[in-house]
């Protein structure tokens, strides 16, 4: 019966890691830019002299569905949504580079702009600042204007520009604090062709009715797999009982 057991117990496994992806993606159904993490389950063999002793299921966040979401006019004037598959880059807290698709910006106390994670947003140069107080816009090319609005009559002040990257032709993976990076460390180059909708926000690609049903899916399989072994179980005191009367 142990075959049995474990073939259950590694599949209430799997069933509660995707579960725990499918409450990720409902939990982030709002997010600015976000991408749905995908989830899939393989099987697993434990190999005997002749065949195969048992069989077990291994299930894993595998990757992030990048396709784009529905992108909505906010008004907001700090509010950009990228064109295409372009992604824009950030600087983490560590650091690093890393890219993303959320742009609600804003700009904090010293100036330096930011996304709705308070991750920086990186220019060519590095991260873009701007004069504190002043007025932001943008161009459809990321470009970064400042106005000094104790002189409205000046020209707006090109203080950066938004590094937009293209993926095309690197593994791009997404890591567990929902950042994109490249596969094995380096930084995606410039999509030079690539352009923003500034006063508008990309939403996240997660498809809310799906993903319930999902969840309804995986709390089924796990409780199939909870019968699986209470039947081995109950196959085991039966054979016990059979022995016993020999």
């Amino acid at each position: 019966m142990d075959r049995m057991i474990y073939t259950a117990l590694t599949g209430m496994d799997a069933a509660m890691t995707r579960q725990r992806a499918i409450a990720s993606n409902l939990a982030n159904a709002n997010t600015p830019g976000f991408r749905a993490e995908t989830f899939a389950t393989q099987p697993m063999h434990v190999r005997g002299a002749t065949f195969d002793v048992r069989g077990l299921a291994q299930g894993a966040v595998r990757g992030a569905d990048l396709s784009p979401g529905t992108t909505v006019d906010t008004g907001r004037s700090l509010d950009i949504a990228v064109n295409g598959a372009a992604l824009m880059a950030f600087q983490n807290p560590a650091g690093e580079e890393v890219y993303s698709r959320r742009g609600d910006l804003s700009i904090n106390p010293a100036g330096m702009l930011m996304n709705g994670e308070g991750l920086q947003v990186m220019g060519g140069n590095g991260p873009i600042t701007v004069p504190p107080g002043w007025d932001v816009s943008f161009g459809t090319d990321g470009t970064v204007f400042a106005a000094d609005p104790a002189a409205p009559d000046a020209q707006p002040q090109e203080v950066g520009r938004i590094k937009l990257a293209s993926a095309a032709g690197s593994a791009v993976a997404k890591d567990l604090d929902n950042q994109l990076r490249v596969i094995g460390g380096g930084v995606l180059p410039v999509d030079i062709e690539a352009r923003i909708t500034p006063g508008a926000l990309e939403q996240s690609n997660v498809d809310s009715a799906g993903t319930l049903v999902e969840m309804i899916e995986a709390q089924r399989a796990f409780e199939n797999r909870v019968k699986m072994i209470s039947t081995a179980e109950q196959l085991d005191q039966a054979s016990s009982r059979l022995m016993s009367l020999r």
